[in-house]
C-alpha cells in the first residue's frame, strides 16, 4: 500500500511525496459505548488503515484525492471559512482536522495529498478514526506543530464530534494513534491513562464481518449517546463513569425504561471491561469467553445494538469455542462486525464452519480476518530535512 499510494500521488502531481503516513483501524475486544461515557475500553490496533502520501505547497490550498473512491478531488482554501460537503463526505473528517487545528491557534501552510485505505468502510473497524489520525499525522508532520499521539486522537475527535456530526467517544482515535504492536490497550477514557495488555501467543484475534454496513452518523448512535447523558443526569452525575451498580435501583424507581437499560450496559460493561483484561493476563480463557458473551447480550438486551446476523454470527462462533475463548459484537452496532479470540489450533475450522453457517443462513458472505495487534499512527517514508 506504501508504494501504491507513493504512486498514485506521483502520477497526479507529477512529483514525489514529502512523507508518506500511516493510521491503523482497531478493534475492540470488549467495553462497547463505554467510552463516551468516560469509562473503561479495550482495544487494539490492526495492521489495516488509511495511507497518505502528501507534500507541502507555497499556498494555502488543501488539494487531495481520495483513491477508495474513484480518485475523487477536492480541494479548499486554509484561508476562507470550512463548510461541510455533502457530496464528498469523506473530506469532512479532514476538514475537520484543519478547522480545529486552526481554531486552536496552529498556523498550517497548503498540502497535495493522496489518501488510500485496505479498511472495509462500514464494519465497524474504524475507517473514519483511521483517516483522521492520519489526516492529523500529517498536518503535525508537515507543520510541525509538535503534536502527541494522544493530542492528535483529540483533534481527531473533534472532527468527528463538531465538524461531521458523531458524537464517538475517543477510544477509536487512541487505539489508532498510541496502538503498541502485540498488545491490546486497557484505556481509561476519563484520565487517557492506558496500560498495555498483551494478547497470548497462541490466541488468534479473528474479525467477522457481516457485511451488513453501519452509519454511526445516523441518529440511533446520538440516540443511546442521549440516553446515557439522561441517565447521568437523573442520577446527578456527571457521567456514568461515577454510577455503580447501586445507582440502578434510583433509576428503575425513575420510570424512563430506556435510560436504566443504557445505565445498566455501561455500569456493567466497564467492570466487564477491566475484569477482561485481568483474564486476558493470566490467560484464563474460560473467564474471558464468560465475560464477552455477557457484554454480548448486554449489547443485545440492554443497549439494543445488535443485529440477527451479527448475533447468529456470535452463536456460530461460540459453539465451536467451547470456553477457550471468546466472542462478541464489536464496533457501535447496527451491523459492522464481530470479534473472537479463537485458539490458534482452531481458528481456521471455526473460520470455514462460521461461512458455510452464514451463507446457508443469509444468503451471501461473511468476510473473515485474522489480525494482529499492531503500531499506532506514524511516518512510513519521508524526505523532510
Amino acid at each position: 500500500m506504501k508504494d501504491v499510494v507513493k504512486e498514485k500521488f506521483s502520477q497526479h502531481f507529477s512529483q514525489a511525496p514529502e512523507i508518506v503516513a500511516y493510521a491503523p483501524g482497531r478493534v475492540n475486544l470488549i467495553g462497547e459505548h463505554t467510552d463516551y461515557n468516560n469509562g473503561f475500553v479495550f482495544p487494539c490496533a490492526i495492521q489495516f488503515g488509511t495511507y497518505i502520501a502528501a507534500r507541502k505547497r507555497t499556498d494555502k490550498t488543501i488539494n487531495v484525492y481520495a483513491g477508495n473512491i474513484n480518485d475523487q478531488h477536492m480541494t479548499w482554501s486554509l484561508d476562507q471559512p470550512l463548510e461541510a460537503s455533502d457530496d464528498a463526505v469523506w473530506s469532512n473528517y479532514c476538514k475537520g482536522i484543519c478547522k480545529e487545528l486552526l481554531e486552536s491557534g496552529h498556523e498550517l501552510v497548503g498540502m497535495d495529498l493522496f489518501i488510500i485505505g485496505n479498511l472495509p468502510s462500514g464494519a465497524g473497524l474504524s475507517s473514519s478514526a483511521s483517516l483522521c489520525v492520519a489526516f492529523a499525522l500529517v498536518c503535525n508532520t508537515l507543520n510541525q506543530l509538535g503534536l502527541d499521539a494522544i493530542q492528535m486522537a483529540q483533534v481527531a475527535q473533534k472532527s468527528e464530534n463538531d465538524f461531521v456530526g458523531c458524537n464517538c467517544g475517543i477510544m477509536d482515535q487512541i487505539a489508532s494513534a498510541a496502538g503498541i504492536a502485540g498488545k491490546a490497550l486497557l484505556l481509561d477514557c476519563e484520565s487517557l491513562s492506558y496500560r498495555p495488555v498483551g494478547i497470548p501467543d497462541d490466541l488468534d484475534v479473528l474479525i467477522i464481518d457481516s457485511c451488513v454496513k453501519r452509519e454511526l452518523t445516523g441518529s440511533e448512535y446520538n440516540d443511546r449517546r442521549a440516553d446515557c447523558e439522561r441517565a447521568a443526569g437523573l442520577l446527578g452525575l456527571p457521567s456514568l463513569r461515577q454510577a455503580d451498580i447501586s445507582h440502578l435501583d434510583a433509576l428503575e424507581k425513575s420510570g424512563d425504561e430506556l435510560a436504566y437499560m443504557r445505565a445498566r450496559h455501561v455500569i456493567t460493561e466497564n467492570e466487564r471491561t477491566q475484569s477482561a483484561a485481568k483474564a486476558l493476563e493470566s490467560s484464563d480463557a474460560a473467564q474471558l469467553s464468560a465475560l464477552m458473551n455477557e457484554s454480548h447480550q448486554s449489547m443485545k438486551n440492554d443497549f439494543q445494538i445488535t443485529i440477527p446476523e451479527i448475533d447468529f454470527l456470535v452463536e456460530s462462533v461460540a459453539q465451536h469455542l467451547n470456553n477457550d475463548g471468546g466472542v462478541r459484537m464489536t464496533g457501535g452496532g447496527f451491523g459492522g462486525c464481530v470479534v473472537a479470540l479463537t485458539p490458534k489450533a482452531k481458528s481456521q475450522a471455526i473460520m470455514q464452519a462460521v461461512a458455510e453457517a452464514y451463507a446457508k443462513e443469509y444468503g451471501k458472505e461473511c468476510k473473515q480476518y485474522l489480525v494482529g495487534a499492531s503500531a499506532g499512527a506514524h511516518i512510513l517514508e519521508s524526505t523532510l530535512p
